[in-house]
């Protein structure tokens, strides 16, 4: 008896393997978990910072007065604000003391700051205690800072004319009453709080050079100030840049400690875009003005990000 096997086909109930997922719908997918993790950010630039924006300039074109807050009218009156501003002489005036009072704030902040990191560097008693002492005046409030100083150089009863008058060096020394005299106090009061971010960052920079570079250089014969400029200097670059980066954006529209020593005066000595743009809008109750003035000092600050945006990536490259 022949036995014959029969083979069935295959059956089409078989399990199949999973299709190839398409690539199109992953790199969709990918493309929109990454617009979901940064959309927040676009969302709160865009509300709190592109919308100010573009309504500080559109309102630089326009009559914008107290009465706009009650009636919404605020007719566009062309480039009238922007000629008015440029043909005022305290626009100039400000201008340059701006300048001069940021590159001063930021010089002398800087060199003392990164002596102090130097100084700090080293393992000596009380380090840590000294420090924290130096922070102080980092902590304290931009307008606390302000009066606390205001009153120090009372010409007539502040203590540093006083102190100078029992040492004999004449104590009756305009420090803020001079129009010669009022900006540099100014600028030596903006140092001395300054100070301290530049000490700390610079000093936590000085951390992170390796101490084999200072090994190496000692033992060709460097010099402390040879070290310092052949090491010291080309490893701090990112960090140095940093620091003056962040110094000009805080010091270039500077307002609260003006206003809180000398209010802009005497006679505009300390009149800076900052106050400008106060006064005009705030005091004068010009806001198409203090708008002009402010998308200066927007534009002063954008300039100097660009330099900064293109002198790193030179680095990089």
């Amino acid at each position: 008896m022949t036995t014959s096997t029969v083979t069935a086909p295959p059956s089409d109930a078989a399990p199949r393997k999973d299709a190839a997922p398409d690539p199109a719908r992953a790199r969709l997918r990918r493309r929109l978990a990454r617009w979901g993790f940064v959309a927040p950010a676009v969302l709160f630039m865009l509300l709190f910072f592109g919308y100010p924006l573009v309504r500080n300039v559109v309102m630089s074109f326009q009559h914008y007065t107290p009465k706009t807050f009650f009636t919404g009218e605020a007719p566009f009156n062309g480039a009238d604000n922007w000629s008015s501003v440029f043909q005022d002489t305290l626009f100039g005036k400000a201008l340059w003391h701006t300048l001069v009072f940021t590159a001063g704030s930021l010089l002398g902040q800087f060199c003392i700051g990164l002596a102090l990191a130097v100084f700090f560097n080293r393992r000596f008693p009380l380090n840590g205690v000294l420090r924290s002492l130096i922070l102080l005046p980092w902590l304290v409030p931009m307008v606390v800072s302000g009066i606390v100083w205001r009153r120090i150089l009372d010409q007539d009863t502040g203590v540093l004319n006083t102190f100078l008058d029992t040492l004999g060096l004449g104590g009756h020394t305009p420090w803020l009453t001079s129009p010669g005299m009022a900006l540099l106090s100014v600028i030596l009061v903006n140092i001395w709080i300054g100070i301290p971010f530049n000490m700390v960052i610079l000093y936590g920079g000085l951390q992170e050079i390796p101490k084999e570079l200072y090994e190496a250089a000692s033992l060709d014969g460097a010099s402390a100030w040879r070290a310092f400029r052949s090491v010291t200097l080309p490893m701090l670059k990112p960090v140095i840049t940093v620091v003056l980066v962040l110094g000009f954006m805080s010091t270039v529209k500077i307002l609260d400690l003006i206003l809180a020593l000398t209010d802009g005066g005497p006679a505009d000595a300390t009149q800076t875009l900052g106050t400008l743009t106060y006064q005009n809008s705030f005091v004068e109750l010009d806001f198409g003005a203090g708008a002009v003035v402010g998308n200066v000092l927007i534009l002063i600050s954008a300039v100097f990000a660009v330099f900064y945006l293109r002198a790193n990536r030179t680095e990089g490259k």
